[in-house]
């Protein structure tokens, strides 16, 4: 096929090659001028004033996110201010401005720094220090834990106090509509009673919208040694929560008050009287820029009101009970258990290593919460070679040599003892039982709700007792402890729970730690039977010839009351 573009096409095409070849055409692009620039600035502000708002960035050195921001907003700025007032064919034409060359050192100078800071804030040269992070008491399991109470003994596990919550929750028509539980539910000490505390929040951003005047009226509370579950309804409402929006989202409220602070994980706390607050951990580095993490500082929020307090770690008040995050804890002994001989050897060799097992629980001493976690060597052997206790407000830390069973191991050694019934094991709580270290554990059913208990002896979880209240498991735990040798019969004795029955005779009120009590007793019996009011409610309801079945733990002048029953109730 053959084009014929004609005698005339063909001498323009002609001439044009004569005079020079085809030429690139004279694009003109618009202006971008000065004054243009300067028409950005305001937008980039606004857009920036809006990402602070609702990204909530810390403003700090030692903080990654930081650096990362910074870089980006350099980077932006350096291509705004190189940019040209016109743009043209030739390369030549094409000049930056003269300051963009101190923009190009400083954003080379900060990405250097982030990573230089990275490294230099590792284990890998920092092994010593970030060994040293967190001070190591060894202590005396039998006198450092003392035997508990087992109305203080909490049998609960978060999972469980959800569900408890829920259906509390459910059974509030007037609220279940508006409201809905939190997942948080925080472990503290309230009076002397290891309870677990979570604040309700909006069920919808339309029900924000109906309540947000009156705020969030309840939060729950759910006592962990005797289920008790309640709803606690507040005078004046939570203004300020994870589930308010704007200025009054607690994140925000946090960061307005104290934009260059670095928060870790929130808790929802209560005081003696009850009033709730978010404990605001402030985070410290201790080594180079980002390395070394502990807390160094608290701030406390009432929820009612807003209103903020700054606290050193060492000033913190006595009610407040979680600054350190269990998982800080475990990472900070990490640290320390497995960097004694260096970075190398940790990896390596791993000479005299250990680590934290898989898991934790609490424990409530001296009225301050611990973490409890077992000890094991990072070979990951089937046995723990101690255990650790961490001050959730002090970061007070004692280790404990006892070699033992690691927690799964007694777990699934409680859950063999009831096999035919396919209950599944919480994690063990660490108790002082008769002098011995017992792990105590809860069994549940498929719907989550806790049926029997387990004592498991640590140093031989082959020792397991069962039963279907708490004393019942105890008195077959001692059984077995005189049975297999590890405690005499005299011993076990002094520990079993009696149980007596009677009219009641006198009822005297008292306070004890600050916690309302009973002392009661009952007619031709000279002994002196304590209940206490907050962990058994249902007690102000005994009246003097009310006639009564009391199990309790024999003491020396006055005896614990652990269950009572009557024609009425049961406590």
């Amino acid at each position: 096929m053959v084009f014929n573009f004609g005698p005339g096409m063909g001498g323009n095409f002609r001439k044009m090659a004569e005079e020079g070849g085809f030429k690139k055409p004279d694009i003109k692009m618009p202006k971008f001028t000065f004054k243009h620039k300067w028409t950005l600035i305001p937008i980039i502000l606004i857009i920036l004033a809006i990402y602070y708002y609702v990204a909530l960035p810390v403003v700090n050195i030692h903080n990654t996110g930081t650096w990362l921001l910074g870089i980006v907003l350099i980077g932006l700025v350096f291509v705004f201010y190189t940019a040209k007032k016109h743009i043209s064919w030739k390369k030549e034409e094409i000049k930056a401005h003269p300051g963009s060359n101190i923009l190009k050192y400083i954003l080379i100078i900060a990405i250097l720094a982030l990573i230089i800071g990275s490294i230099l804030s590792s284990p890998i040269i920092n092994a010593n220090k970030y060994q040293k992070l967190m001070p190591v008491q060894n202590g005396t399991f039998a006198k450092d834990v003392k035997e508990l109470e087992f109305s203080k003994i909490p049998i609960l596990d978060k999972s469980t106090a959800e569900l408890l919550g829920d259906r509390k929750m459910g059974s509030m028509v007037d609220m279940v509509s508006q409201f809905e539980a939190d997942d948080r539910y925080t472990q503290i000490n309230y009076k002397g009673n290891p309870v677990r505390v979570s604040p309700l929040k909006y069920a919808s951003v339309i029900k924000w919208l109906t309540n947000q005047n009156k705020g969030i009226p309840a939060y729950i509370r759910i006592n962990m040694a005797t289920q008790a579950t309640e709803i606690v309804k507040l005078k004046d409402g939570m203004k300020y929560t994870t589930s308010d929006h704007f200025n009054r989202n607690i994140y925000r409220h946090l960061r307005f008050a104290h934009p260059t602070y670095i928060y870790g994980d929130l808790s929802f706390e209560i005081d003696e009287e009850g009033t709730p607050y978010w404990i605001a951990p402030v985070k410290k580095y201790n080594i180079g820029l980002f390395g070394g993490e502990t807390v160094g500082r608290a701030v406390i929020c009432n929820a009612i009101t807003g209103e903020c307090k700054d606290y050193a770690i060492k000033d913190v008040p006595q009610w407040v009970d979680r600054v350190f995050s269990a998982d800080l804890l475990v990472n900070l002994f990490n640290y320390h258990g497995s960097l004694k001989h260096g970075f190398l050897n940790s990896v390596l060799g791993q000479k005299d290593c250990v680590e934290a097992t898989d898991g934790y629980n609490y424990l409530a001493l001296d009225d301050d919460v611990w973490m409890y976690t077992g000890v094991t060597s990072v070979n990951g052997d089937q046995s723990n070679v101690g255990f650790v206790l961490a001050n959730q407000r002090t970061m007070q830390t004692k280790y404990y040599t006892v070699e033992g069973a690691t927690e799964s191991s007694a777990m699934k050694s409680a859950e063999g003892q009831v096999q035919n019934l396919n209950y599944d094991a919480t994690f063990p709580l660490l108790l002082n039982i008769s002098g011995e270290p017992t792990y105590f554990i809860s069994l549940k059913d498929d719907s989550g709700l806790v049926k029997k208990y387990a004592m498991v002896n640590v140093q031989k979880y082959q020792i397991v007792g069962i039963g279907d209240t708490v004393s019942e498991c105890q008195e077959k735990y001692l059984e077995l402890l005189s049975t297999n040798g590890i405690k005499d019969k005299e011993q076990s004795e002094k520990k079993k729970i009696e149980t007596t029955e009677g009219s009641v005779e006198k009822i005297t009120p008292i306070v004890v730690d600050g916690n309302s009590h009973y002392y009661i007793t009952l007619k031709g019996d000279t002994k002196i039977y304590d209940i206490s009011i907050v962990s058994f409610p249902e007690s102000i309801n005994l009246a003097n010839g009310d006639k009564v079945t009391i199990e309790y733990q024999p003491g020396e002048k006055i005896n614990t009351i652990l269950t009572l029953k009557s024609e009425k109730y049961k406590l």
